[in-house]
């Protein structure tokens, strides 16, 4: 199975006080080998952030 299920968490909400915002999202370990990173919403900051794969 070369897909894997990884949880992005957002790296400015524990910087701030606020609760993380986190996804769900796939990805393929062959071709990806580094960590995920994307810019997704979060809405306890009301703003798109910075997100980063977690164990």
């Amino acid at each position: 199975m070369p897909r894997e299920i990884v949880t992005l968490e957002c790296t400015e909400a524990r910087k701030e006080g606020k609760s993380p915002s986190r996804y769900t999202t796939t990805r393929n370990k062959k071709l990806q080998t580094d960590k995920v990173e994307k810019k997704k919403y979060n809405p306890a900051l009301k703003r798109h952030t910075l997100h980063r794969e977690i164990k």
